[in-house]
């Protein structure tokens, strides 16, 4: 009922001002979708229209991705290889100046023990680097790290007191600057996260993905677990505006914007302003599209709707 009562008053006051205008003679005529709705002083208070200055505000932008939470076993299994690969090469190349030593002092090794010497270390050297690049493939923002935080992300994720989540971006395969922040919806409850990175490595969605490590994640986020995360970048930015400002069409999200009158005696005016709408706070969202000093209907839109029709021409804010 209450979200009805604007509309039937907007069906009531478009009904008065096509009556014409006893009360004033320059009030347009109501269902034009083109034109711009227009009420007097005592129409304004009638309906209840009141506006407001945006407040200008810092945030974050918000970026919606599908998470998905990987194996710790994998990450283990990876660096493992690496690790022992590395060992192996380190190994083939101290027995290859080992072997060379001696046969430089006579101590009876032959040219074709370190020939064979070489090829060993060759094939070590090239295992390791191939086990070290897939570990930066498949966990490129860990292999970036030192040695020390490296491994504590590792143990923590190995012992179960943190899980490792890839961020997925549908539809996007480049990044500008990267998120420092996730929020993972866990049925209902929202869970920080901290990301540690861009993935080299495409998934199933063929799309840019993020490295997200979760402290101390819920029992039961276990691997394979999909789930929306929201990811946070640095703090820009924006316009609050109450939740009753916004409407929204095929157009996308808007907003009435008041205009000044030029005479005392005019009829205010109210155009369709295009917003992008960025984060919700409360009972707010943060947009982009008005400037703190514009004068936006933030009670009593849905009248102004309806007296301008459904396919509203919105515009964008220039002014």
């Amino acid at each position: 009922m209450s979200r009805l009562l604007p509309l039937a008053c907007g069906v009531l006051l478009a009904m008065a001002v096509r009556a014409a205008g006893d009360d004033d003679d320059n009030a347009p005529v109501a269902g034009r979708q083109s034109a711009q709705p227009s009420m007097n002083d005592a129409q304004q208070r009638a309906v209840g229209i009141i506006v407001a200055h945006p407040m200008a505000v810092k945030a974050p932008e918000r970026i919606e991705a599908l998470g998905l939470v990987l194996d710790s076993t994998l990450l283990i299994s990876d660096l493992g290889d690496a690790t022992a690969a590395a060992a192996a090469a380190h190994a083939a190349a101290a027995e290859l100046v080992r072997l060379r030593a001696l046969h430089e002092g006579g101590a009876g090794a032959s040219l074709k023990m370190i020939e064979a010497a070489q090829a060993e270390q060759s094939k070590a050297q090239a295992e390791a680097q191939i086990t070290a690049a897939r570990f930066a493939l498949h966990w490129g923002p860990l292999a970036a790290l030192p040695a020390g935080p490296r491994q504590k992300i590792i143990d923590a994720s190995a012992s179960g007191r943190s899980v490792l989540l890839r961020a997925d971006l549908p539809g996007r395969h480049a990044l500008g600057a990267s998120p420092s922040k996730a929020l993972l919806d866990v049925d209902g409850v929202l869970v920080a996260g901290h990301v540690l990175g861009a993935l080299r490595q495409t998934g199933e969605l063929q799309s840019a993905g993020l490295l997200v490590e979760v402290p101390n994640a819920p029992v039961g986020l276990g691997s394979g677990a999909r789930i929306p995360v929201a990811l946070l970048t640095a703090e820009r930015s924006a316009m609050l505006l109450p939740r009753e400002a916004l409407l929204y069409d095929a157009s996308g999200a808007y907003v009435y914007k008041q205009l000044a009158n030029k005479t005392a005696a005019e009829n205010t005016h109210y155009i369709a302003v295009k917003v992008r709408l960025l984060l919700a706070v409360g009972d707010g969202w943060l947009v982009d599209g008005v400037d703190d000093d514009d004068n936006i209907v933030v009670h009593g839109a849905g009248v102004l709707w309806s007296l301008q029709g459904v396919g509203t021409e919105q515009h964008d804010n220039d002014d």
